[in-house]
């Protein structure tokens, strides 16, 4: 089974560079180590939520809003697809992402497979 891991968090990368020298370098290692898990196809990094700009469609008129739309703490920032035996080995996956440690969370959704 596929799952898709949504990686949820606050961390921009003006926090990444605040942080100590050893700090950057333990969070760099937990991201390889997910990265070199058998199974996973990492993901693309997400640019900022200021970044985003946001479409919906209401009686045939297209609307543009800069920005994500939801007031929300934390954003989606990536994602990555794990191919696992079942769900716990993917909840196991996610509880070692460094986001989930660091006040974010980590979203397991099973993809439909044809």
């Amino acid at each position: 089974m596929k799952y898709l891991l949504l990686i949820y968090g606050n961390i921009t990368r003006d926090a990444v560079a605040a942080l100590s020298e050893d700090e950057q370098k333990a969070l760099y290692a937990g991201w390889g180590a997910i990265n070199s898990t058998p199974g996973v196809t990492p993901g693309m990094q997400m640019e900022d939520p200021s970044a985003a700009t946001t479409i919906r469609v209401e009686n045939g008129e297209t609307l543009v809003t800069d920005g994500p739309f939801p007031q929300t703490k934390e954003a989606l920032g990536g994602f990555f697809v794990f191919e696992a035996d079942d769900l716990d080995a993917a909840i196991e996956l996610a509880a070692r992402v460094p986001t989930a440690s660091m006040g974010g969370a980590i979203e397991v959704r099973p993809l439909v497979e044809s």
